[in-house]
């Protein structure tokens, strides 16, 4: 496991310990359900769902051709979890003070899981193949290694 996939899995495990612990605040204190409802839910599914999701395809899926995405993880990363983050701290805030000027930075927050997701896609897209374009990239691999190897001889 690299180290972004080892990030996206730690983290999810945060925001797993956080959405359980709101959720158990929720029976003993009622009224913060109102204001606190929408963080406790984005930390279970972006928070928790999303990036084990991420990190676990980053960390399982093939690598065909052995490409190596460590940009792409990284950009992923940050941008999905600093545009949770944004929500999770700005929402409850916003809705408990009734401050409509925070929605501009709240939406910023969604734009960034938006351009995450996006960069997933893209990097799952290339890696996302049949088991004959396995095949023909290996036979592929072979050849140019046995080029190599005759032209030596």
């Amino acid at each position: 496991m690299f180290f972004y996939e080892y990030l996206f899995v730690r983290a999810s495990l945060a925001y797993l310990v956080y959405a359980t612990t709101l959720g158990f605040l929720f029976y003993l204190e009622p009224g913060w359900m109102g204001f606190l409802r929408s963080s406790h839910v984005h930390a279970g599914t972006v928070g928790f769902f999303l990036n084990l999701a991420f990190g676990v395809a980053y960390w399982m899926m093939p690598r065909p051709g052995q490409i190596k995405q460590p940009g792409l993880e990284a950009a992923t990363f940050y941008t999905l979890n600093a545009g949770l983050l944004l929500r999770l701290v700005l929402e409850p805030y916003a809705l408990l003070h009734r401050a409509p000027a925070l929605q501009t930075w709240l939406a910023f927050g969604a734009l960034l899981q938006l351009v995450a997701v996006l960069i997933f896609v893209y990097a799952m897209h290339r890696r996302v193949v049949t088991n004959q374009m396995l095949w023909k990239l290996r036979k592929m691999r072979e050849a140019r290694q046995n080029h190599g190897d005759e032209e030596r001889t």
